[in-house]
């Protein structure tokens, strides 16, 4: 499933990344903030703004927001 479908206050793990449909800089960015194969996630809240973007994640011990079109391009399994 990908990230952007996640529902609230389930944990995954991340499967795959699917970093050609990232921007160079988003990519970058999401590796810096822990984002990678394997690592435990879980949807915390979705934006008021229309779309409801961004969407909130735990990332291990951190909170990080990121849209939902970056969201979509990482696979993730239920824990």
């Amino acid at each position: 499933m990908r990230l952007s479908d996640l529902p609230l206050r389930k944990a995954a793990h991340i499967s795959a990344i699917d970093w050609a449909l990232l921007g160079e800089a988003e990519g970058k960015r999401l590796r810096e903030l822990g984002f990678d194969e394997g690592v435990a996630i879980e949807a915390l809240h979705h934006g008021s703004i229309f779309g409801r973007d961004p969407i909130a994640y735990r990332v291990g011990r951190m909170t990080v927001a990121i849209r939902r079109a970056q969201a979509s391009a990482i696979r993730v399994a239920l824990a």
